[in-house]
């Protein structure tokens, strides 16, 4: 008779290990972060800037360009719907600067960055990234 209530606490007891478990590993495959999670690496200068719909080739030239400089990049002018033939129309496109860091040293890291488009620079001190077709420009 003493067998039985063992038999059952015993079955109770790894029933309960294995559901706990079971539920921890459930908890780390939830909180599973992307590889490229390029979403820190700038920051916009107005609410009103659109970059939510920046590709990821895009996003990956910013990261690369914060690295590079030790700054984070600062998006002045993102997507412009009416843009003309802008790549900001298409989405492509980010006038940046990094704040403390000078305009030559984003011009170098920019002009490094893998699969970087056209790269343009402004007198006020800002420097238009793009991933279209490669080309440089002074706006001055």
């Amino acid at each position: 008779m003493r067998v039985f209530p063992c038999l059952v606490f015993g079955c109770i007891l790894t029933f309960t290990l294995h559901s706990t478990a079971s539920a921890v590993d459930a908890k780390k495959r939830h909180f599973f972060m992307p590889k490229n999670d390029y979403s820190n690496t700038y920051t916009l200068q107005r609410i009103s800037v659109r970059a939510s719909c920046f590709p990821t080739k895009l996003r990956a030239i910013l990261a690369h360009i914060a690295r590079q400089t030790g700054g984070q990049p600062m998006v002045t002018s993102g997507h412009r719907p009416r843009s003309g033939r802008s790549q900001h129309s298409r989405c492509y496109a980010a006038d940046i600067r990094v704040p403390g860091v000078p305009e030559r040293k984003i011009l170098a890291a920019a002009a490094s960055a893998p699969g970087i488009g056209g790269i343009g620079r402004y007198c006020n001190g800002m420097v238009h990234v793009d991933i279209g077709p490669k080309r440089r420009w002074v706006h001055c």
